[in-house]
């Protein structure tokens, strides 16, 4: 035995010459497997950071976008709006313009005829309708193309060239008619009653819908 072996070493451990055992430290997975861990996550805080920085740069922020969208909604401002400016006016008269020209009720000739088995009902609707300031025409039995065969509230018959407009405006006194033509030339319009109708519509409503028909509000922007 060696005198640099110490007492009670033998075997392996045992040194001879000028060789020494190398006795090493077993490295500890768990540590490696946090610093790989450590290392992915650093990556991506600088990667996401990166990328905001590139959002920065190009101006892609969703406070820019928001206040890129609302210029596309035009506003009056508040001090042209009380000063009475050109945008006001303009705004004023668009407002003030109607977007349809509507005949008025006493432009109207209405032809007004009982298709249903209710006695009177067409003399009384006549006068209804003399009272909202229609000219009434004929008035009487339906004739037999169209007598008891009208399910719905009513039928407008007017000729091929009367205007939307007439129908649309005496559409308002009474709701769920339907529009057809003949091969009449004259300007009037026939109310054919059918058997679903009841009574006009009152005149408040009626007014209100020939209201909104001459003067239609617009639909409001998705800003």
């Amino acid at each position: 035995m060696s005198m640099l072996t110490p007492p009670g070493m033998g075997g392996k451990y045992r040194v001879t010459g000028a060789a020494y055992p190398r006795m090493s430290r077993k490295r500890s997975r768990p540590r490696i497997i946090l610093a790989v861990l450590g290392s992915i996550l650093a990556l991506a805080l600088v990667g996401y950071g990166a990328l905001q920085l590139i959002d920065v740069f190009r101006g892609d922020s969703p406070k820019r976008n928001t206040a890129a969208g609302a210029k596309d909604c035009p506003t009056t401002p508040p001090e042209a709006a009380s000063k009475g400016g050109p945008a006001a006016a303009s705004t004023a008269s668009a407002a003030a313009k109607p977007a349809v020209v509507l005949p008025p009720p006493g432009e109207i000739t209405v032809n007004v005829y009982n298709a249903t088995p209710r006695a009177g009902l067409a003399k009384a609707v006549g006068d209804e309708l003399a009272k909202r300031g229609f000219v009434i025409g004929n008035v009487g039995n339906a004739p037999a193309t169209f007598d008891k065969k009208v399910p719905g509230t009513g039928i407008l018959l007017g000729s091929p060239t009367t205007d939307k407009a007439v129908f649309s405006v005496l559409g308002t006194q009474l709701a769920g008619t339907t529009q057809q033509t003949d091969t009449r030339e004259s300007a009037d319009v026939d109310l054919i009653l059918g058997d679903a109708f009841k009574e006009l519509n009152t005149k408040e409503s009626a007014d209100k819908a020939l209201a909104l028909l001459a003067n239609p509000v617009p639909a409001p922007k998705n800003c």
